[in-house]
């Protein structure tokens, strides 16, 4: 038991490394579906119910968070220039876990506008090197942007939040603000969190885009872009319901007038 539990926390792996988009990858994709269409299940469950399963999520995704930042740090890995919670991943990770506890409809903007994408983003191009199933970072990994994603599906389809044409102008200000706060600290202790003060070494998307400073602005336009395509269910559902309750109001002034 020892043995299997020192194997799934070691620091490195000793099995075949990950493969995208291979059979542990999808086996993953698969399971975090099916926990999404299940929460589904209790769309109209008591709220006692809801909060609950509210709270195992968030006890989970903080578990799991902390015994990443224990793995790093007794392998030497840990340090202020690469494991603060200044990626969006880490950051929405705390602020999750913290709506999920308190049903906080401020950070529900952000996590719906925000952790869509990053959950969609980091489970669709999900890269884990060397370290594959059963060891600890394949489950931290796929705990970690999984729960991103369903922790804003669940508060919109289960427990009934929503975002509104404010909230996008509000999201667009908190992110502008946690930028500006993240190259600030870059500058102090010499890091390059979200890759704001210089290119990264490793730019994945950035590589597609101009050279620092001028991918930052691109960043912002796509912001925007993702933003209004996320709203843009809300803007349908509530354009066809004010068509309906028009043509309705419609009808009943014809028939009082006859």
């Amino acid at each position: 038991m020892i043995n299997l539990f020192a194997e799934f926390f070691a620091e490195t792996f000793q099995g075949p490394a990950f493969e995208y988009l291979g059979n542990t990858h999808l086996a993953a994709l698969g399971v975090l579906l099916f926990l999404n269409l299940f929460l589904l299940l209790f769309r109209k469950s008591e709220s006692g119910t809801k909060g609950f399963i509210r709270f195992i999520l968030a006890l989970i995704w903080i578990g799991s968070e902390l015994a990443w930042h224990y793995w790093n740090y007794i392998y030497g890995r840990w340090t202020l220039q690469t494991m603060l919670p200044l990626v969006f991943r880490s950051f929405l990770v705390w602020i999750g876990a913290w709506m999920l506890l308190t049903k906080s409809y401020k950070i529900y903007e952000l996590m719906y506008f925000a952790g869509i994408v990053v959950g969609v983003w980091g489970l669709a191009l999900t890269e884990l090197g060397a370290y594959n199933f059963p060891h600890f970072l394949y489950f931290h990994y796929f705990i970690s942007y999984g729960l991103i994603l369903t922790s804003a599906l669940y508060m919109t389809l289960v427990q009934g939040l929503r975002p509104t044409v404010k909230s996008m102008l509000r999201v667009f200000i908190k992110m502008n603000i946690f930028v500006g706060i993240v190259y600030l600290v870059n500058t102090v202790i010499g890091s390059n969190y979200l890759g704001i003060n210089s290119r990264p070494d490793f730019p994945g998307m950035l590589a597609w885009l101009p050279e620092w400073p001028i991918y930052i602005v691109y960043m912002e336009l796509i912001g925007i872009a993702v933003m209004l395509l996320l709203y843009l269910p809300f803007l349908i559902k509530d354009l066809l319901t004010r068509y309906f309750m028009n043509r309705d109001n419609s009808s009943r002034l014809e028939s009082i007038s006859k």
